[in-house]
């Protein structure tokens, strides 16, 4: 049992962990992974199982409409840096400062925060190419 601050009861829970057995049972390659789950209201988020402490929480406990909010940011912010215009430590910075808060998406809790943070992805990737534009000859 871990204390996780769970989006959709809106505070901290006593969370349980468990495997992907349980949370996704029709995928047989996640069976194993460690998750940690809300009994109070069925949400979940997985764990960081490729390092030391394999059942360190990937972040906060989302509700299904903010982990689909959390992709959609996460392909905007990752193409700052799949693009190679800056590092993917540079891009998480230049968001942070943006928003006056370290950022990180796993850690955001409300659909609003993540709108914030992809509202900056998208004007520092407006600023990158204004940039380069004035650089072309």
């Amino acid at each position: 049992m871990m204390s996780l601050y769970c989006c959709g009861c809106e505070t901290d829970v006593v969370a349980r962990l468990t495997d992907g057995a349980e949370i996704y049972p029709h995928r047989q390659d996640l069976a194993s992974l460690p998750f940690w789950i809300c009994d109070a209201c069925g949400n979940y988020v997985g764990c960081h199982h490729r390092t030391t402490n394999r059942t360190r929480p990937l972040g906060c406990i989302p509700t299904q409409e903010l982990r689909d909010a959390r992709k959609q940011a996460h392909a905007v912010i990752d193409h700052l840096w799949h693009s190679g215009a800056m590092t993917r430590t540079a891009a998480y910075a230049a968001i942070s400062r943006a928003l006056g808060t370290k950022y990180h998406t796993a850690e955001t809790r409300t659909i609003a925060e993540v709108r914030e943070a992809v509202q900056a992805a998208v004007s520092l990737r407006k600023e990158l190419n204004k940039a380069a534009l004035e650089q072309k000859p």
